[in-house]
């Protein structure tokens, strides 16, 4: 018996109803196959659960079993093997996992520890983890969206129109569109933190640096593109950022747990936190931003600088799901949603502030053209994919005492293809394959 979006509120079904209508007339031209093929390599025989009968509808989370939604029972045993293979070579000391379809929590779990050191405490779904480029998505460019539905931010006017000191002649016909689309011209990285402090010294700096390119001929993924959104967003509602993501999008949604620079003489926060790395100049990083240049902007920026827990995220990435409202609690509207997330160039993955499944990416296999996420360099993720009203959330601190470990990238895949295996009222497709 096949399930439906009988499992999802109304809210939620016409927010999903409204995703997947708007996603053909977005930018995603050529991403849509036309063919079906065969499934990879099979993974272990999913368990079918027994014929559900009606589940309520819901407008917020609610826990349940794999099987209440059209999932191998199986699920959740089997990402206990692949997260704590992981852990054991070397990932991360720990991690955390939300999974969620049509508005249940079907898997929810800590693993491992916060740090490497004989005593310390277990990870746990309340675990504070730096999210590192997750802040992008998470908190500005959700503002962004915000803004331009509204009609107080048009994201085809100039960088300059809001912010006036990017004023160097190269810079002038960079939009915010391309800030978005990370085609602004600007170089990918550069450690100004070594000599820099505050906002306004970094502005300063980005309007002096050379661009690396010329504004909308390329696509190069760069920090500083978030760093002028930031600008952006705080000179349209005269708020900084952080207050405006909390007044605004977390304490509304109940994600109480997220926020930026956590309180860390609050002795019971600071055990909850999973720290980065030890820091020559800084110490231990346990609370404080691990990116360099967000830190010495002050902890709050647009690329880098927010905390948050696999629970707070779960509940962030069904708000999407649901079409921009959560419980009573509405955010943004489904088209908003359908728009931003779509691919704006045929021939790359990159949506507004937002990226989309691409040839080795860590959405893995199966999740379907539709989708939509992005990574956090410290070893954090998100994905929802829409067409089946799936999410995954993987936090980890794989930036470490121990140094910086690479396995989180097969980790990611790993657990994002075991996910979409797990659905047994759809056909497994290798949308990888045809990208």
């Amino acid at each position: 018996m096949a399930l439906s979006h009988r499992f999802v509120s109304a809210r939620a079904r016409r927010g999903a109803l409204a995703l997947l209508s708007l996603a053909g007339t977005g930018c995603a031209a050529g991403r849509s196959p036309v063919t079906v093929p065969a499934p990879a390599d099979p993974l272990p025989a999913p368990i079918a659960p027994p014929t559900p009968g009606r589940v309520p509808a819901v407008t917020t989370l609610v826990a349940a079993s794999p099987a209440s939604v059209g999932m191998d029972v199986t699920l959740p045993a089997r990402l206990d093997s692949i997260v704590r293979a992981a852990l054991a070579e070397g990932a991360a000391p720990g991690a955390a996992i939300a999974v969620g379809r049509y508005g249940r929590l079907v898997h929810l779990q800590g693993y491992g520890a916060l740090e490497y050191a004989a005593s310390a405490a277990p990870a746990s779904p309340t675990t504070l983890y730096d999210l590192a480029s997750l802040t992008k998505v998470v908190a500005t460019t959700t503002a962004a969206m915000m803004l331009e539905e509204t009609g107080r931010l048009d994201i085809n006017r100039t960088v300059a129109s809001y912010v006036p000191e990017l004023n160097a002649p190269d810079k002038a016909g960079i939009t915010v569109r391309m800030l978005l689309t990370h085609s602004g011209g600007f170089e990918a990285y550069a450690p100004l933190y070594r000599t820099l402090r505050g906002r306004a010294e970094y502005l300063a700096a980005i309007n002096a640096r050379p661009l690396a390119y010329a504004p909308g001929s390329r696509t190069v993924y760069s920090d500083w593109d978030m760093v002028l959104l930031q600008a952006v967003v705080e000179r349209i509602t005269g708020t900084p950022l952080d207050q405006f993501a909390d007044g605004r999008i977390f304490r509304p949604l109940g994600m109480t747990d997220t926020r930026f620079t956590p309180d860390t003489a609050d002795a019971t926060l600071r055990r909850r936190i999973a720290p980065t790395t030890y820091d020559t100049i800084r110490g231990l990083l346990r609370g404080t931003v691990h990116d360099g240049n967000a830190w010495a902007i002050g902890g709050v920026s647009g690329h880098a600088g927010l905390f948050s827990t696999a629970r707070d995220l779960a509940i962030f990435a069904q708000l999407l799901l649901n079409g921009g409202t959560y419980g009573d609690v509405r955010v943004l509207s489904p088209q908003t949603i359908a728009r931003w997330t779509a691919p704006q160039q045929a021939s790359g993955s990159r949506a507004l502030g937002w990226d989309t499944p691409a040839p080795q990416s860590s959405a893995g296999r199966y999740f379907s053209p539709r989708s939509f996420g992005h990574t956090g360099f410290t070893g954090t993720s998100i994905w929802m994919d829409p067409e089946r009203g799936l999410f995954v959330v993987l936090l980890t601190n794989r930036v470490n005492t121990r140094g910086e470990s690479t396995r989180h990238t097969q980790l990611r895949r790993d657990v994002a293809d075991a996910v979409q295996a797990a659905v047994l009222d759809a056909p497994r497709i290798d949308w990888e394959s045809m990208r």
